[in-house]
């Protein structure tokens, strides 16, 4: 079986003072003077876009009616032990008006859904997800 691509993103990024990254369709254009906190700020922003849509997708599959403010506030952390870095994360996520049982459920089912969870959840990342 041979995988449909649903999206392909495309940035060219640079460094130094006038660092920046852009994307191929203009969507993204940012000045990346430093590389860092950027890359942790931009990889939680896309993770969380991608981890609402698993929980849109996770809700879908139940015939649950998602509310509009559904909202993920993603704290990524570059750490540093001896000589290694290593990323942890936590995604604190609100579901307003669905039941707080169902909204649990529906969290970590997103997590089997959303590519950037797959991966990280494989021993890459430490990842603690809080329901708000």
């Amino acid at each position: 079986m041979t995988a449909k691509v649903l999206f392909t993103g495309k940035t060219h990024t640079t460094s130094g003072q006038d660092g920046a990254a852009r994307s191929s369709d203009g969507f993204l254009d940012i000045k990346l003077p430093q590389p860092h906190p950027a890359a942790e700020d931009l990889f939680g922003a896309a993770w969380s876009a991608c981890y609402m849509g698993a929980i849109e997708v996770a809700a879908s599959r139940r015939k649950i009616k998602l509310p509009d403010q559904v909202a993920v506030d993603a704290e990524i952390k570059l750490n540093l032990e001896g000589s290694s870095f290593f990323l942890t994360a936590r995604l604190d996520v609100s579901v307003p008006g669905v039941d707080r049982e169902v909204a649990q459920e529906l969290i970590q089912a997103a997590h089997g859904i959303c590519p950037y969870s797959k991966a990280m959840l494989h021993g890459a990342i430490a990842i603690e997800t809080n329901l708000a």
